[in-house]
């Protein structure tokens, strides 16, 4: 669940006055402007009053201001936004513009929402609950010391209101400070211990301190208190609090060890309605570790086991598939400063369909390197079939469970079909009667099999190269409606099947829709940049991002400008200060 909202009824109640009013009232006022009424029927009740055509002003931006709360039950954002602007022409109203900029947060346009906030708190007095929704829209934007402050503010206003101890908890925990955080999440607990969410915020906190009891035990009691029909906030999507503390206890019993719990939870995350961006997110990430989970785990009988603090490495041939051998996860090595650290590192270059690549080998092999020098563990493949790159893949996966920072890192050919981005291992080709995209790796499966907020996840791929099977897809596919682009897609909304990704940062060689170069050496521009800069002890990962991309710019003359995408909740470094 993404946050909780709050906003103002009893301004526009108030409103709700008059004869004609009355007569209307006593039919379908109660259904219009009562919280509770279930949304289809509210948005009826609110649609007969307005086509009465018996009311203007302040009356009637009364009624789509209710309709819009209506609206907001289902999801339908744009809906709200329009109802608000409506009533906001007819009669500009702190709530309304409340409400709207709400909308817009939950659409993610946290800058709108914020103007919407700050003409809130200048038309009308201060409000402990603007400033809660201004202080959300803040975290949005990663923007935690602005968020703190507002919910600060809303806190003074409203000394007693649970939610704003909640989102505070938040905000601290995003920077880091999870002894802050558990304390204003009790707080919440104590205010209301009717409300589920805070549960569900301190089964995150316990996870991010490993301790999986007590994460367990606060989720079971969120789920309870959601069956209960605990009261949630208004504008919180239904379905939405059950969705979140299911997958956040099945992320538990997954790093427990109790897979078959996680397996009936991750279930239990899909069963419900999404209709949020929050609840895909965290049905998307259940699809995934549920088939992970479901997958049957058996080490290769090529691939000896890694002793600790091995790197494991993995070949394959695309003539002979069958020889190929997949590399199962090394055992994991966790430094007490760091705290468990992984990484996935493929270079995929001998491809027997399409145009073979041959620096992704050498680049694989030169970012592994630095990532181990300073201490991660890598898994490390190297011209990879499908199924060891799904393997390893898979067991990357599942490992990076318990891991405090998770880094994937691709060299090779990566193609965008639809608007998705597919990583491609070297066996693949367009077959007759085929889908396009069997024979590789969804990257949206990488970004949500990984989405969580007690990791830190680091992407990298330098795989914008051509599209090596764009004019194939032209001439077999002359009748399907399938766009195949250049370079990769930026991530989508969520309803393309990208995640939310807090606490993810995911960088590509060059600009989305662009083509990056293989080089004229050894390794590519951008893997001979990053591997010189990852090392750099004390360099924040942003700040060494900045540092490649300039690299990359002055090596290849301005033709290739690589890109970043973050979501990160704080400073990251990856080698030590």
């Amino acid at each position: 669940m993404r946050r909780s909202l709050l906003i103002i009824m009893t301004v526009m109640a108030a409103l709700w006055s008059g004869p004609t009013f009355a007569q209307s009232r006593a039919q379908l006022g109660p259904l219009c402007t009562s919280e509770g009424t279930p949304a289809d029927q509210q948005i009826d009740a609110c649609n007969k009053i307005i086509a009465l055509k018996a009311f203007s002003g302040e009356q009637l931006a009364t009624v789509y201001f209710w309709r819009a709360v209506g609206w907001n039950k289902k999801g339908d954002y744009a809906r709200v936004i329009a109802d608000t602007t409506e009533a906001l022409r007819l009669k500009p109203n702190q709530a309304l513009y409340n409400m709207r900029g709400s909308a817009y947060y939950d659409k993610g346009e946290d800058d709108i929402a914020i103007a919407d906030f700050n003409d809130a708190l200048k038309i009308g007095p201060p409000n402990g609950t603007i400033f809660h929704n201004r202080g959300n829209a803040w975290r949005s934007k990663q923007d935690f010391a602005r968020a703190i402050a507002d919910y600060d503010e809303a806190i003074r206003l409203n000394p007693k209101e649970a939610y704003s101890y909640q989102n505070r908890g938040i905000a601290k925990q995003a920077l880091g400070d999870l002894d802050g955080a558990l304390a204003d999440i009790n707080q919440a607990i104590r205010l209301n211990p009717a409300l589920p969410s805070p549960l569900i915020n301190r089964t995150v906190i316990w996870r991010a301190k490993g301790d999986f009891d007590r994460a367990i035990a606060d989720a079971t009691a969120a789920i309870g208190l959601a069956n209960a029909n605990a009261p949630v906030a208004v504008l919180t999507p239904p379905g939405s609090v059950l969705i979140s503390a299911y997958l956040h206890r099945a992320l538990a019993y997954e790093a427990k060890g109790d897979f078959e719990h996680a397996k009936q939870d991750f279930k239990a995350t899909l069963a419900g309605v999404a209709s949020d961006a929050g609840s895909k997110a965290n049905q998307a990430t259940a699809r995934v570790r549920l088939s992970l989970l479901s997958e049957p785990v058996a080490p290769s009988p090529q691939t000896p086991p890694a002793s600790s603090g091995e790197v494991q490495t993995a070949t394959s041939t695309p003539a002979s598939p069958e020889t190929s051998t997949p590399a199962s996860l090394p055992v994991p090595v966790t430094t007490a400063s760091a705290g468990r650290r992984v990484a996935l590192v493929i270079g995929n270059g001998a491809y027997a369909h399409v145009r073979a690549l041959p620096n992704p080998p050498n680049d694989a092999n030169s970012v592994a390197k630095s990532l181990r020098d300073i201490g991660f563990t890598v898994s490390e493949g190297v011209d990879l079939d499908r199924a060891a790159m799904q393997k390893m893949t898979s067991d990357f996966l599942r490992g990076a469970v318990r891991a405090q920072v998770a880094l994937v890192y691709y060299a090779g050919h990566g193609v965008q079909i639809d608007g998705r981005n597919y990583l491609v291992p070297v066996d693949a080709q367009l077959k007759p009667g085929g889908k396009i995209t069997d024979g590789m790796i969804d990257m949206d499966t990488i970004l949500a099999g990984l989405d969580d907020p007690v990791r830190t996840n680091i992407l990298m791929f330098d795989a914008c190269r051509n599209n090596p099977l764009e004019q194939r897809i032209a001439s077999t596919e002359p009748n399907r409606a399938v766009e195949a682009g250049s370079g990769l897609a930026a991530p989508g909304p969520l309803g393309a099947g990208s995640t939310l990704g807090a606490g993810t940062l995911i960088a590509f060689a060059t600009a989305p829709g662009r083509v990056a170069l293989d080089g004229q050496g050894a390794n590519s521009p951008f893997s001979a940049a990053l591997s010189r800069y990852i090392g750099t002890a004390g360099l924040e990962v942003q700040q060494m991002l900045t540092r490649v991309r300039a690299e990359v710019v002055a090596t290849t003359g301005g033709k290739q400008v690589p890109w970043s995408n973050s979501s990160l909740l704080g400073e990251v470094y990856l080698a030590a200060k």
